[in-house]
């Protein structure tokens, strides 16, 4: 029996079914008025049993996930090219807007400047200007938390990236948002040793065939000699959540988010009603997901989420059915 045949004899058991079932009709055919099912739904303890839905209290935890990563050693030419890009573009754009600014000045004063110069300077300031500005955000998508450097600390790390005494990696997380926080200090292992590294911050720019987040990282006194594109194991630490820990066969998965099944018993003892509640999940742990959005003593439906769903006739997959997919 499918689940949409599953939810329909439940709704036909307890006298809600809208309307005779025809002769050779299926259960299927009947969606359209499961899709109008209320937001809350009521079932008896023996429904309950007969779809072998069970409920379990969230359980509090603090967690701090690690996060594998996968690190490329950057290649120090990259970023002085692209430093000496932004500050020739800074400095050629400085000197075409001083030039258009004095032609303007002679021009308005007589002094044998046509305004054909005059505008000619004008557009040429703001061809440099532009392109200053690309300069910039090129440098910002490509190096992140190095465009908010000075120019002279930029200078010390060119440096030190020259000379081998530091170097930076680019640590790529696949299927882990950008906006997620990772804890400042990271570990990378460099032939079976395990080496300190500072967590500088994120890299807008994801790489390219893989579509992963990146992370930019900075070491010190690195065992033996790794050349740029050199890849090494790196294990990030995300940053501690508090949070509630549901199975992850309790996530329902729809248009607008995630949600839980919670569960309350009705005025009848013998009945229970169950309500979809918007949940945030924050981070995977194990084979369950640390969520927002419960309280500690809330009923949660932890087996039988999708056959619920399936009585209100919404689009959506269950984390079960993903799953057995």
């Amino acid at each position: 029996m499918t689940t949409r045949a599953l939810a329909a004899w439940l709704v036909l058991s307890a006298g809600g079914w809208p309307g005779p079932l025809q002769a050779g009709a299926d259960a299927d055919d009947y969606a359209e008025p499961l899709r109008r099912a209320p937001a809350q739904l009521s079932l008896t303890s023996s429904q309950e049993q007969a779809v072998g839905i069970r409920v379990e209290q969230p359980l509090a935890l603090r967690s701090a996930p690690q996060i594998e990563a996968y690190g490329t050693v950057l290649d120090p030419a990259a970023l002085a090219n692209d430093m000496g890009r932004v500050e020739t573009t800074r400095v050629a754009a400085a000197a075409a807007q001083a030039e258009a600014t004095r032609l303007e000045h002679l021009y308005r004063d007589d002094a044998q400047v046509s305004l054909k110069a005059s505008q000619a300077a004008q557009a040429q300031s703001a061809e440099a200007s532009a392109q200053a500005r690309a300069a910039a955000l090129g440098f910002s998508l490509q190096w992140g938390p190095l465009a908010s450097w000075s120019a002279g600390q930029r200078r010390a790390l060119l440096e030190a990236l020259t000379h081998g005494r530091q170097l930076l990696v680019r640590a790529d997380v696949p299927a882990h948002p950008l906006g997620s926080t990772v804890d400042r200090h990271a570990v990378v292992v460099i032939d079976g040793v395990n080496v300190s590294a500072r967590v500088l911050g994120p890299l807008p720019r994801t790489d390219g065939p893989a579509q992963t987040a990146g992370w930019l990282l900075q070491l010190e006194r690195t065992p033996g000699a790794l050349g740029p594109g050199a890849r090494i194991e790196v294990r990030l630490q995300a940053a501690a959540t508090s949070g509630l820990l549901v199975p992850a066969e309790a996530l329902v998965y729809a248009e607008k988010g995630s949600y839980v099944y919670r569960r309350h018993r009705t005025s009848s003892a013998a009945g229970f009603h169950y309500e979809a509640v918007p949940v945030r999940p924050l981070s995977r742990v194990g084979s369950a997901w640390l969520v927002e959005g419960l309280a500690p003593d809330d009923q949660v439906v932890v087996q039988g989420a999708g056959v619920l769903w399936s009585l209100q006739g919404v689009g959506s997959f269950s984390a079960a059915e993903e799953e057995h997919d």
